[in-house]
């Protein structure tokens, strides 16, 4: 019976969604002025280290890296692992796609705040369905999911741990080399302790409307 009430949502639509809502959500998150996402934070820090390479770049890089330790994680060779990074590269280009365009947004204290709130949401529902799409999907979404898998531990305290990490590398070559935080605010912080549960919320809410199927 639960099934009957359910839409059938095909994995290639929720794979292409995600994209789009989470490459548009992390933008959006910056441009709110409190803070990159956590997960684009460490390709964020890079592109200011060193501007000549594009975020969208230094996320395709990151991203191999994390397929990468997947790998040596899992001991073995996972092909699906190499379609996750196809998938990150695309990702990458919608970054600079979004980039090029979101200056053009309004500026000010109200809409900074409504601009973090919808990143918050967006982001939140775009890797909820990416969880779901039963497809390779991006590395940042990837790695805590898998690793999750194999450690046994849950995904929303995976989530969270990843996120933090990312913040800590992020401050650290900030102050580093930058001598002071770049691309870390409220927002950041307040979205890596809480953004894992937000996740799970989400996945609940599509499971009760959706079921996920591909070609």
């Amino acid at each position: 019976m639960m099934e009957e009430r359910q839409t059938v949502l095909r994995g290639e639509l929720a794979l292409l969604l995600a994209g789009v809502i989470n490459s548009f959500g992390v933008v959006l998150m910056l441009r709110s002025g409190s803070g990159i996402s956590a997960i684009s934070s460490v390709p964020y820090a890079f592109s200011e280290l060193f501007p000549r390479v594009s975020m969208g770049t230094w996320t395709y890089i990151f991203q191999g890296l994390l397929v990468l330790s997947l790998m040596v994680l899992r001991k073995r060779f996972v092909p699906e692992y190499l379609f996750s990074f196809v998938v990150g590269f695309v990702f990458g280009k919608l970054l600079d796609v979004h980039e090029a365009w979101i200056n053009v947004l309004p500026y000010n204290i109200p809409m900074r705040v409504v601009y973090f709130v919808v990143s918050y949401c967006l982001i939140s529902l775009g890797i909820a369905l990416s969880n779901r799409c039963k497809l390779p999907i991006v590395p940042t979404d990837l790695f805590p999911r898998e690793l999750a898998d194999i450690t046994g531990i849950p995904y929303p305290k995976i989530k969270i741990g990843f996120d933090v990490i990312c913040l800590a590398v992020t401050a650290g070559l900030t102050l580093g080399f930058l001598h002071h935080l770049e691309g870390l605010g409220i927002g950041t912080i307040a979205a890596a302790f809480t953004m894992g549960k937000a996740i799970g919320f989400a996945g609940d809410v599509l499971d009760k409307h959706f079921r996920f199927g591909t070609y």
